[in-house]
Formats: structure tokens, C-alpha cells, sequence
């Protein structure tokens, strides 16, 4: 419990400083109402008015002084209120709400389907180290790690998306236009039909890293001298393996998963912009494309408390992997 606290409350500094260097990131841009006043060849309409101007300049409160602009984005922070899109007037919060949804759903598949497949791939390759199938298994794993997301998802877009060769998924989005007429079972398999390839670029690339993760960290749980008293013990490889091995190799993984968690949240940007999925990606994507503040932050806060709590978990995780870890001792030792 201690622990915990301890680390909440380290956890309230670094929210502030990613906030807080992402609004000062965003100063560095040009003015967003100058911006307003470009037409497509950038040069500045002489149509608008300087009152005009003056008046845009003080509704979006840019007329303030910098540190007064950074204590009313801390104030509408700790409200939960995030004022209104600089582009289209929504509520940031709304737009948030619409988003949040599908990055998370995208990022809890494929954190699920890593971990499905990599644990027990690692652990194949640790039993059966330096065999033929596991070296073209580690090859064929890491030239995938080695291929780049945005060409795999072009590929992937081109290939299996219409285009010149096969037309079997959506080509962008996340639902059909005829989702609203679907019964609930068919609406499932429509997001199914439309996240495929967008989980599929997701995975792909964590197989090699995780499963030569867990390939190692199975290794030495091998080496242990409790794995040498189990064995002494008569008992069975496979209860050797599977339950006292396994078990204390859960540790370095789950410390994996928490490292995960920005990877994927970055990774969404290009991810969700590539196939137009409305989540938190594309939406941070068009709003650093369009200079809209507003969102910039509230995208980052959102992201940066996931990611947060995420580690916090996977840390308090460790004592119930592992009852004999007490976090509070390790850590003030």
C-alpha cells in the first residue's frame, strides 16, 4: 500500500512535466488564428479585418500573457473541461468520448493477441533451443520485427483491399455505411471485418521482440536451483516446466507489458491515420496537422494517464504473480 501511494504521487510530477512540455511544444508552432488568415497559398487575406483578427485572438485567449494561457490550460484540465475544437467548435471532451473508445479496444486486442501467441512461442524456443525449426522461427520472426508499420499497412491496404489484386477488407474506417441496419451480432463481425488488418500491422511486429523476451527470461528460470530441487524431487518435466518454471518467469513479462503501453499508443497515430480509424491516433494527427491546441492536450493528458496507470499496474502486478515480493521493502532497500 505504501508502494503504491509512493508512486501515485510520482506520478502527479510527470503528468505535469508532459503536459506542461507539450503546451510550451505548441507556443513553438505558428499562431493558429494567423494561420485562419492564410489562404492555400499561404500568403495572409487582406479581406480579414485587424479587428476581426484582434477578436478571434482574444476568443481563443491568445491575446493573454504566456504563463496566464498555462494556468488556464491547468485549470481546464483539473475540470475536465478542454473548452472547444479551434477547427470545428465541438467540445474536446466529446471528441475525446468518440475516440478513446476505439484506441483502447485496438490496443487491448492486440496486447491480447501478443501475449497469446509470443508466451507460448518463447517457451517452444526455450525447450527446444538451437533446433531447426526454432532458428527459421527466430529469422522469419525478426525479419517481420524489421519491416517498417506504415509500408506493411500500404501492403496490406493494397493488396487485400481492393485496388489491382483482392478486395476481401475494408479499404478505411470502422464501420459500413449500412452498420445502423445490422442486427448486433452482425454489427460485431462488421468491426471485426474492419479492425482485421489494423490488428494484424498492430502485432505483428511485437511476436520477435516478445517472444525472444520471454525465450530468455525462461532460460534462466530453467537454470534456477529451485528448478534443480524440483527435478531432484522426481517430480514430472512437464509440472517442472509448465508450474514452477512458468510461474516465476511471469515477472520480467508482465514488466514487458507495462513497456508495451506507449509503444502501442504511439504506434496508433500512424496505425489509425493509415486506415482512418476515428480514434485517438488519427485524432492527435489531425489536430498537430491543423494546430489545434486544445485537442494537442487533451490527447496528450489522455494518453499520458493511460500510459501512467498502466506501469502502476504492472508494477503492483508483481506481488500477485509473486507472493514473496514485498515492493514496499524492494523499493526502500
Amino acid at each position: 500500500m505504501k508502494y503504491a501511494l509512493k508512486r501515485i504521487l510520482w506520478m502527479i510530477p510527470t503528468f505535469i512535466g508532459i503536459v506542461t512540455i507539450t503546451f510550451f511544444l505548441t507556443k513553438l508552432r505558428p499562431d493558429p488564428v494567423m494561420q485562419k488568415m492564410l489562404n492555400p497559398d499561404g500568403i495572409k487575406d487582406t479581406s480579414a479585418s485587424q479587428q476581426y483578427v484582434d477578436q478571434l485572438r482574444h476568443y481563443y485567449g491568445y491575446d493573454k500573457p504566456l504563463i496566464t494561457q498555462y494556468f488556464i490550460m491547468w485549470k481546464n484540465i483539473l475540470r475536465m473541461d478542454f473548452s472547444t475544437s479551434r477547427i470545428d467548435h465541438r467540445p474536446v471532451i466529446d471528441k475525446i468520448k468518440e475516440a478513446l473508445p476505439v484506441t483502447l479496444w485496438l490496443n487491448v486486442i492486440t496486447i491480447f493477441i501478443v501475449y497469446l501467441i509470443s508466451i507460448p512461442l518463447g517457451i517452444y524456443s526455450a525447450i527446444n533451443g538451437d533446433s531447426r525449426f526454432d532458428r527459421g522461427l527466430t529469422l522469419f520472426l525478426y525479419v517481420l520485427y524489421s519491416l517498417p508499420t506504415f509500408w506493411v499497412a500500404l501492403i496490406l491496404l493494397k493488396y487485400f483491399s481492393g485496388g489491382d489484386y483482392l478486395d476481401i477488407f475494408p479499404l478505411t474506417g470502422l464501420k459500413s455505411d449500412y452498420f445502423d441496419d445490422l442486427n448486433w451480432f452482425q454489427k460485431f463481425l462488421d468491426i471485426v471485418w474492419h479492425l482485421f488488418l489494423p490488428i494484424v500491422v498492430s502485432v505483428y511486429g511485437s511476436f520477435a521482440f516478445l517472444s525472444r523476451f520471454v525465450k530468455n527470461s525462461f532460460l534462466e528460470a530453467l537454470k534456477s536451483d529451485y528448478i534443480k530441487t524440483a527435478r531432484a524431487k522426481g517430480l514430472t518435466e512437464r509440472r517442472v516446466i509448465y508450474v514452477h518454471a512458468m510461474k516465476n518467469s511471469l515477472i520480467p513479462i508482465i514488466t514487458m507489458m507495462a513497456g508495451l503501453l506507449p509503444g502501442l499508443f504511439g504506434g496508433s497515430v500512424i496505425i489509425e491515420s493509415i486506415f482512418s480509424l476515428p480514434g485517438m491516433g488519427k485524432l492527435a494527427y489531425d489536430s498537430i496537422y491543423s494546430n489545434d491546441e486544445t485537442v494537442i492536450i487533451a490527447v496528450v493528458s489522455f494518453s499520458a494517464l493511460l500510459t501512467l496507470f498502466g506501469i502502476l499496474i504492472s508494477d503492483l502486478t508483481y506481488a500477485f504473480v509473486d507472493p514473496r515480493i514485498n515492493l514496499d521493502q524492494e523499493k526502500t532497500s
